[in-house]
């Protein structure tokens, strides 16, 4: 949620700020009417309250009894007019940083930096897909039978070569401050809402649970921004810097082409997600920490990648600004994407009601940002397709070696 004081203050800046994300800036207009709906009824209950405290001190009793009437009849139109406001503010984008490129969608975004060379191969790759079964450890067949299409088995190094990732990013992230966490997979709407996570429209991605206020989480994104909800957090205890564990569950509605066959589009898989809290002046320089812990864990890989910036098209509702990584997939013959990172402002904290004590005693709602470690599902993707060898076996990143007990998947 946006603070009403920008919409109330610089309305026409408001305007152009949701126009460049591509929502329809009328919504500011339609905000501004109801906010004046909602504090012009604020002023008549808030005089009818003092009436009746002078009403009540020169003790006119009828005349307190007839102001009592009149507040008990406008006191339920407050509240559905605040419930409404703020249903339809929720609406309105958060307003992308200064330096984001302005531009429609995705064929607008713009390539920051390149980093490594794409394997030039002396023979026809193989495909992850083909290159998992062949070798006996991926298994799609086997997941659609048990459960539907997009969801898969691992088995032996597909298995181990997960669990490995997940303790690499661990490993290496820990070491730089992030506290390790293992979240739930389920949330309440509140949280899922509160993030960005639609359940239903277009853009759906949640599974709800029948006869609960609950749905499987898409990232833990969602659970990592939930923990501090409706607290105040010291400001000597800034940044909170994370790094969580927890299975994603996506619905994936509608097509995407055939470059999502196999493991780059599914419906569940495993992700080690990075998530800080921090000051409002610190959190460019955070989401530069982010973007750099991604790189350094895709270069020990060695995965080649560029880095993308997100233009306001393509930048959502709740970012502010945006940079995926996207890593070299062989199948494809070209980048796909394997993290992102955003820097969310101060527009999940208001949701959420998530603020930090200044030391001058001022209260404030803090800066979430977040940031993918590891996908288990593409990274796996780009390690079987750019380290496949011609007898169909895959050499193993070195840095994987000590989980995995061995340098190539035979």
């Amino acid at each position: 949620m946006i603070d009403i004081q920008l919409l109330r203050k610089e309305p026409e800046k408001l305007k152009k700020a949701v126009a460049d994300k591509q929502y329809d800036s009328s919504i500011v207009d339609a905000v501004l009417e109801l906010d004046e709906e909602y504090r012009k009824l604020l002023n008549e209950v808030e005089s009818l309250r003092a009436e009746r405290n002078k009403a009540a001190k020169n003790k006119d009793i009828d005349k307190g009894k007839q102001i009592k009437k009149e507040i008990q009849d406008k006191e339920p139109k407050l509240i559905e007019a605040e419930n409404t406001l703020n249903e339809k503010l929720g609406e309105i984008p958060n307003p992308a940083l200064p330096q984001v490129p302005v531009g429609k969608n995705d064929k607008e975004n713009v390539e920051v930096r390149l980093w490594g060379e794409p394997r030039k191969f002396e023979f026809e790759p193989k495909g992850h897909l083909e290159l998992g079964t062949k070798l006996g450890i991926l298994d799609f067949e086997s997941g659609s039978k048990v459960t539907g299409s997009q969801f898969y088995y691992l088995f032996d190094d597909g298995a181990l070569m997960e669990l490995a990732l997940i303790q690499y990013a661990f490993e290496l992230l820990s070491a730089e401050g992030f506290r390790p966490v293992i979240t739930p997979d389920l949330a309440k709407s509140r949280y899922y809402l509160g993030t960005g996570y639609m359940p239903k429209g277009n853009e759906a991605q949640t599974y709800e649970i029948k006869d609960e206020e609950l749905g499987l989480i898409a990232t833990a994104e969602v659970t990592l921004a939930g923990m501090h909800a409706d607290e105040i957090i010291p400001d000597e205890k800034l940044p909170l810097k994370y790094i969580g564990y927890s299975h994603c569950f996506r619905r994936e509605a509608g097509a995407y082409g055939k470059y999502s066959k196999g493991l780059y589009r599914v419906h569940q898989f495993t992700k080690a997600e990075m998530f800080i809290y921090c000051k409002q002046e610190e959190s460019e320089k955070m989401h530069e920490h982010i973007l750099a812990m991604e790189e350094k864990i895709y270069q020990n890989l060695g995965l080649p990648y560029r880095v993308v910036e997100m233009c306001t098209g393509d930048l959502g509702a709740m970012a502010a600004r945006k940079f995926d990584v996207e890593v070299w997939m062989p199948g494809r013959g070209d980048y796909g994407e394997v993290t992102s990172t955003s820097n969310c402002t101060d527009y999940q904290a208001r949701n959420l009601n998530i603020r930090y004590k200044k030391k001058d005693g001022k209260i404030d709602f803090l800066h979430m940002l977040n940031g993918t470690a590891i996908v288990t599902s593409r990274v796996p993707l780009a390690i079987l397709e750019n380290f496949q060898q011609e007898d169909g076996s895959v050499v193993i990143p070195e840095v994987l070696r000590k989980w995995m007990g061995k340098e190539v998947i035979k």
